[in-house]
């Protein structure tokens, strides 16, 4: 059975709401291999009492870079990103280059908790055989500039 990897990001007015609904969900989240930018990866260890969450940078130290990374390596297949439209972020350009490289690599994102339910609840979520289609880039990779 393939494990599904499922990539957990919160600015900081929205920490709170995301390990909080993670905890809620804590029972269809302990098949899943779970990462997670800096504080919010510290807190939802100690939340869940799990060590086994790969905890990466904070996001604006380089921890939403490094989620993109593992996107196109293909290792995540879903990303919960609870962020805070009232307050501007100092690192919103990483933010938007996370968000692109989600929608290029068609990795479902959620933004809020409503998205994020209905995704985790989502037959797919448990189905083995399924994987999202990855776009094929080879006209881009092949081309001759």
């Amino acid at each position: 059975m393939a494990v599904k990897s499922v990539a957990l990001v919160a600015h900081d007015n929205k920490k709170e709401e995301l390990t909080q609904w993670v905890a809620d969900n804590n029972t269809r989240f302990s098949p899943l291999k779970l990462y997670a930018t800096g504080t919010t990866g510290r807190l939802l260890g100690e939340r869940l009492k799990r060590d086994d969450i790969t905890v990466l940078l904070s996001g604006p130290l380089g921890g939403d870079q490094q989620i993109g990374a593992l996107i196109a390596e293909g290792k995540i297949d879903l990303l919960v990103f609870f962020w805070d439209p009232l307050e501007p972020q100092p690192h919103d350009p990483d933010i938007k280059a996370l968000l692109r490289i989600a929608a290029l690599w068609n990795i479902p994102v959620a933004c809020n908790r409503a998205t994020a339910e209905f995704i985790l609840t989502s037959a797919y979520m448990t189905d083995d055989q399924h994987r999202p289609e990855k776009p094929d880039f080879s006209y881009y990779t092949g081309r001759k500039v």
